[in-house]
């Protein structure tokens, strides 16, 4: 099978500024991230994407609900 719900981000923080990648399914879990840091976003990108193709990862995890339901407050009297 092939990759299905699965993304590469790039992202940086203050103490490593640099950039790099890191490969999540649509439920925002982790499947790898890089330990290499990358002067921009789209080298991060671009190397995030070529491991991603070579794992072969299927997502299989269900996505988190975005909403919360309010049906509980309809049947307050």
């Amino acid at each position: 099978m092939g990759l299905t719900h699965v993304d590469v981000t790039a992202f940086s923080t203050p103490n490593r500024p640099d950039w790099r990648w890191r490969i999540v399914t649509y439920a925002g879990e982790m499947v790898e991230e890089s330990y290499e840091s990358f002067a921009t976003i789209a080298l991060a990108i671009t190397e995030g994407t070529k491991r991603m193709t070579a794992l072969n990862v299927v997502d299989r995890s269900v996505p988190a609900r975005s909403y919360r339901s309010t049906s509980h407050l309809r049947n307050r009297a």
